[in-house]
């Protein structure tokens, strides 16, 4: 009879090892149960058995002692594990046969934030996203392809994942096959291509149409310079001179803009009055033709005093800026640079009465070949680089750049540099 009861006591230890850590609490009790049991068995044993029944009770708790030590062992290996797998950067997704989720590590809820709680829920209510659903089916049907992006709807947001599946064995007997999933977040790197394509698309349409009079012109001239009157010859060369200007400012552009994104964009500061800077802007622009028929007026506040900046840099935000205010307002306008201290900033502001530019396209002022007027902007030389130039300028010193504007009334460039003391 007491050996019946050990081996059923032990064979309780034994399913106790195969349950989760959280039982430890039970199998202290059944511990306590077992020496209880030993006690009360040892006085009803005759003496001839008695020290049979001692080296059993020793191997007992010895057995005890192992399952304790092995459980706690496993408790360690599952903490380890939930560890391991919330310090992954890559997000970890296991459901069963019926697409319930029976774990998700920490990483998933980072890429999708609304996914709270999402343990025991169908994974359709959780991961919006049809194709991922289609993919679930395919990786257990052992049809789907080792890797596969796909686009999830997040709330009002869309992102990208790549996703890898495959099938894994259930445990403790469940009914399979499960599914794990390892998701990892795209949605920067498919912007970045997005950006990266319109770029070569938009680089490739301006250098397209100057190329294409140039080499217009230049046939012309090549098959019938006999033929061509001597005026429009030289009209056909300053056509090609204009375009080829245009090509190398678009050229220059493009290296200034590279320079500027690169690791080391090369930024030389020093100290510099502003006031100076800009009044030697304002004088070589009063002497070039362009400006002739224009008003330019400067004024600046006397506290504004010297700043750490690179003053090439700033001289070229500040020409781009008066560059555009010629450019696009008619002649006998009034163009108005002034600078303040405001809030730990210097504020510099270049206004002008011209058309304005509409609201809807005020966000988009500083994006990398954008023009109000597509064609206007081209007949006036602008290679489209010019503003997206000048905000990589001030935010690589650390300052902000806006524009206002009101159809009609003007507009109003504003960029700010950072009040730092000399040295």
């Amino acid at each position: 009879m007491p050996y019946l009861i050990i081996a059923a006591l032990v064979l309780a230890l034994g399913f106790l090892l195969r349950r989760h850590w959280s039982h430890r609490t039970a199998m202290r009790s059944l511990h306590q149960a077992i020496l209880q049991k030993q006690a009360l068995l040892r006085e009803d044993l005759p003496g001839s058995l008695s020290d049979s029944w001692d080296q059993l009770c020793r191997e007992t708790n010895d057995l005890i002692s192992e399952v304790s030590r092995l459980q706690h062992q496993r408790t360690g290996q599952l903490a380890q594990l939930e560890a391991t797998l919330g310090s992954l950067q890559e997000a970890v997704l296991i459901v069963d046969r019926d697409n319930y989720i029976l774990l998700a590590n920490k990483a998933l809820q980072e890429i999708f934030p609304r996914a709270t709680n999402i343990l025991h829920q169908r994974l359709e209510l959780v991961l919006h996203s049809v194709t991922f659903l289609s993919y679930v089916e395919s990786v257990r049907k052992n049809e789907a392809e080792p890797q596969h992006e796909m686009e999830f709807a997040d709330g009002n947001r869309s992102l990208w994942v790549e996703v890898t599946g495959t099938t894994i064995p259930p445990l403790n007997g469940q009914q399979g096959p499960w599914a794990l999933f390892v998701l990892h977040d795209i949605t920067k790197q498919k912007k970045l291509e997005a950006v990266r394509k319109d770029f070569v698309a938009n680089v490739s349409h301006e250098l397209r149409t100057p190329l294409s009079i140039i080499k217009g012109y230049t046939e012309t001239l090549v098959d019938g310079h006999h033929d061509i009157p001597g005026a429009d010859r030289d009209k056909f060369l300053r056509t090609i001179q204009r375009h080829t200007e245009r090509l190398n400012s678009l050229l220059e552009d493009l290296l200034t803009l590279s320079r500027l994104e690169s690791i080391n964009p090369g930024l030389r500061r020093e100290s510099v009055a502003l006031s100076s800077l800009i009044a030697s802007i304002i004088d070589d622009y009063r002497a070039r033709p362009a400006a002739a028929e224009h008003q330019l007026h400067f004024a600046i506040d006397p506290t504004v005093g010297e700043l750490l900046i690179d003053p090439l840099k700033v001289t070229q935000v500040c020409e781009n800026l008066l560059d555009n205010a010629l450019k696009y307002t008619p002649k006998g306008s009034h163009i108005d640079v002034s600078a303040r201290i405001r809030d730990q900033e210097v504020e510099v502001c270049i206004r002008d009465n011209g058309p304005g530019i509409p609201a809807d396209d005020l966000p988009h002022i500083f994006e990398r070949f954008y023009r109000v007027d597509k064609g206007r902007s081209r007949d006036k030389g602008g290679t489209g680089l010019g503003l997206s130039i000048v905000k990589h300028i001030i935010q690589l010193h650390g300052g902000r750049v806006w524009v206002e504007s009101t159809l009609g009334q003007g507009t109003a460039f504003y960029f700010s540099l950072l009040v730092r003391a000399n040295g």
